[in-house]
């Protein structure tokens, strides 16, 4: 997933390792002074994380060196709810992109319960510069897989021009310059057709195949959308055609013989082929001599089939 090295997504230059304790967890979003019921689930959730306590770099290290060595839990649990308030530091630096902010923070809570059980307490590393990279890596997995039901992004190069496409417009676009395919494609470090990809995922939305085409009609998407299943003129077709290309074959196993037909029948023609070993053993010679006669075959067979069927493919009789 990711180290204390490497970011999942993108490396950020910004030390995180102390920013969080000063962290403003008021929300400017989402109060709730006008509802009917007076209660926000988010304000009552960043009213408890305030209440713990961040941890000293001794008592980060104490704790972590004991769960680490005894496996306690209770230090776990510690290092988890100290740093909470990263979570959400973190959280909403992609809300821009995924509006629901207490989503984007049970995702990246996750993200810290994975980077305590992956955290080396002895490599010198504050743990909140660890725990980002894991916090992050978790977000971005699920604002990927969540944010549109047609997955848009599935590679790393995709995730980058996710974030970072409309930033990047914005600061060319600042700079005077026009943010093309090519010149984007350049500053992000991408392929100019990745770019021109996500744009065009980017500009249209999802879909529904069941959602009626116009105001009282019954007649959907689906109606217009290619079916891929065989008519019956063509499986009619199919049919004729695996008819004759059996009875060419027939004609053909008659101007084999002995070893062969044997070779033919058994290793071109059988569902479950005999293995050449065992053909070998039968008529007392080596493997090596079987795929010999069986190449032989393979190509007498091609040639005949060539002039009987001007469209034949190679593949109809196993030649690579």
């Amino acid at each position: 997933m990711a180290d204390e090295n490497n970011d999942p997504i993108e490396k950020s230059t910004t030390d995180e390792t102390d920013l969080f304790k000063d962290v403003d967890l008021t929300e400017e979003e989402g109060s709730s002074e006008k509802a009917l019921v007076p209660f926000d689930p988010l304000q009552r959730y960043l009213a408890e994380i305030r209440r713990t306590p961040i941890l000293s770099r001794e008592e980060e290290h104490r704790i972590a060196v004991e769960y680490k060595e005894f496996g306690n839990l209770e230090a776990a649990y510690k290092l988890v709810t100290s740093n909470l308030r990263l979570v959400v530091m973190i959280a909403r630096g992609y809300q821009r992109a995924f509006k629901n902010l207490l989503d984007l923070v049970q995702e990246g809570n996750m993200g810290l319960m994975e980077a305590v059980k992956n955290f080396d307490p002895y490599r010198g590393i504050r743990f909140p510069s660890y725990a980002v990279w894991w916090i992050r890596a978790y977000i971005i997995r699920y604002i990927m897989s969540d944010w549109r039901m047609v997955k848009i992004g599935t590679t790393q190069a995709q995730r980058k021009l996710f974030f970072n496409l409309h930033k990047e417009k914005e600061r060319l676009e600042a700079e005077g310059f026009a943010p093309g395919p090519k010149l984007l494609a350049q500053r992000l470090n991408v392929k100019e057709g990745e770019v021109v990809e996500m744009e065009q995922r980017l500009a249209n939305r999802d879909l529904s195949t069941d959602v009626p085409m116009g105001d009282g009609e019954e007649v959907t998407l689906l109606h217009f959308l290619a079916d891929n299943k065989e008519t019956p003129e063509q499986r009619f077709a199919s049919a004729e055609y695996r008819q004759v290309l059996s009875a060419k074959m027939e004609a053909f196993a008659r101007g084999l013989k002995d070893k062969e037909l044997m070779i033919f029948r058994e290793r071109l023609l059988n569902e479950e082929p005999m293995t050449l070993r065992e053909i070998g053993e039968k008529y007392g010679i080596s493997r090596e001599r079987v795929r010999q006669i069986e190449e032989r075959i393979k190509k007498k067979l091609k040639a005949y089939l060539g002039k009987e069927f001007k469209d034949v493919k190679d593949s109809m009789i196993g030649a690579e």
